[in-house]
């Protein structure tokens, strides 16, 4: 059952950039471990049909007989499709690649673009005392990231700090401006973080620059470094916050959950 008037509930953030390889799987599940580690509780929605989060948090494929697409397309309990992880206080809902056919069945779907919206504000989600549900959006503007838009109350952008990363972002833009005219009005830019940021290279320096003047304050101050092992993490299926606590990718992680957390207190 949902009620779709609750103001209460945790804050639902969206990582979304239609362009793949920027880091967006990546941020997610690391600002996901930064927010559990200052003590909040998260649920991550994977909503990518490669299953990348799920793989990433050590959900193996024999564990995701319930995923998204249940959660999207079926009448699931939430208790069938919310999983544990082996970090304490993140959840998961894993998704495999039978999401990619999603797109097709929600065209039919009179409430397609509302089912994530619907199924997150569920009077049984205030059992799980989420305090941050962040989705993972497939590297495209389908459906499925439509859903996402709908459901979130803001959206974070992961920008590879490479030529061109800002033409990108016209389009993201475009679309989050007609989300707002179709359904979700108080839609918001959490924030675009640098991702993939290599202090030695002058186009990463120009691409700040360019970012900083065109877009100000919804650039994040913390920008994530190159480093291997942020790259590394995933094949060993945890956060670099677990793999390499030290590094300095797992620093700079820590320090965007910080903002995160800042920008959602004022």
């Amino acid at each position: 059952m949902s009620d779709l008037s609750r103001p209460n509930g945790p804050k639902i953030i969206a990582v979304a950039n239609q362009k793949g390889g920027v880091g967006k799987t990546t941020t997610t599940i690391n600002l996901a471990a930064g927010l559990v580690e200052l003590g909040k509780r998260v649920l991550l929605i994977d909503l990518d049909p490669q299953g990348n989060a799920s793989t990433g948090l050590g959900v193996d494929l024999e564990d995701r007989e319930f995923t998204t697409y249940e959660l999207l397309l079926e009448d699931i309990d939430l208790n069938e499709v919310i999983q544990e992880t082996n970090i304490e206080n993140l959840s998961i809902v894993p998704a495999t690649v039978d999401l990619s056919s999603a797109d097709m069945e929600l065209i039919s779907n009179e409430k397609r673009s509302f089912l994530l919206h619907d199924a997150l504000r569920q009077t049984q989600m205030d059992n799980y005392s989420f305090d941050y549900v962040l989705i993972d959006c497939p590297p495209s503007l389908n459906l499925l990231t439509v859903n996402a838009m709908i459901a979130a109350h803001s959206i974070l952008v992961p920008l590879q700090s490479e030529f061109f990363a800002l033409e990108g972002l016209s389009q993201l833009m475009l679309t989050i401006r007609e989300v707002r005219q179709a359904g979700n009005k108080e839609l918001r830019i959490e924030g675009v973080v640098l991702t993939m940021y290599d202090r030695r290279n002058n186009l990463s320096q120009q691409v700040e620059q360019d970012a900083r003047s065109n877009l100000g304050d919804l650039v994040f101050k913390t920008m994530i470094p190159r480093n291997v092992r942020v790259s590394e993490a995933p094949s060993f299926a945890m956060p670099v916050l677990s793999y390499d606590s030290q590094s300095k990718g797992a620093q700079a992680y820590r320090e965007l959950a910080k903002e995160v957390i800042k920008n959602n207190s004022i």
